[in-house]
């Protein structure tokens, strides 16, 4: 079998069990880390992940992303992420179950609880909560409403394993925080995924 076609594989065997956590479990934080735990698996094949088909990011950009796979109905996308060192995220929502586990390199995650209590359109203070590294082995599951923000540091690309419930090319409730004015906007979709 050709590699191309063990990696489809894979990708669809790993699919097919995150469904069915979500489908017996509903989507609690136990059955997104049954779904974290499939991609990491999935990440663990690095022969499957490479430069030579997933290309790093072009001069001046510090992010491509690839779209791996979705369903019909745009859900269970699965995207590559190549960052660059000095990639930032600030703090952000999904508005969809996220999981991000880690093929190569590292990934820093700041978890932050919001503390205001939503009532104003446009404001929105939040604080940090906690760091997760996501690493090789390691990854973070997110529900919904979480609040997370991202750094790539060290001095080489990293590759990332991202899915999610839905498609990010259609997620257009996400909202980003601003920690300094305690203000938060919609998010733009950022990157345009690539397709190999």
């Amino acid at each position: 079998m050709m590699q191309s076609d063990l990696q489809e594989s894979g990708v669809h065997q790993s699919i097919s069990r995150m469904k069915g956590h979500l489908s017996r479990q509903g989507l609690t934080r136990e059955s997104l880390a049954d779904v974290l735990a499939c991609l990491v698996e999935l990440a663990s094949h690095k022969d499957w992940w490479t430069q030579s088909r997933y290309a790093e990011p072009e001069a001046g950009e510090n992010q491509a992303r690839y779209l791996i796979s979705e369903d019909a109905d745009r859900g269970f996308a699965l995207y590559l992420n190549v960052m660059l060192p000095g990639k930032k995220i600030v703090p952000h929502n999904h508005t969809t179950w996220a999981c991000i586990a880690s093929v190569e390199g590292i990934e820093y995650n700041y978890v932050y609880d919001r503390i205001d209590d939503a009532s104003v359109q446009g404001k929105g203070e939040v604080r940090q909560r906690e760091l997760v590294i996501v690493e090789p082995g390691a990854g973070i599951a997110l529900m919904p409403d979480d609040i997370h923000a991202v750094q790539i540091q060290g001095e080489r690309a990293i590759r990332h394993l991202h899915m999610y419930g839905k498609a990010l090319e259609i997620l257009d409730e996400r909202i980003a925080f601003d920690t300094d004015s305690g203000t938060y906007k919609v998010m733009p979709i950022g990157v345009t995924s690539r397709r190999v």
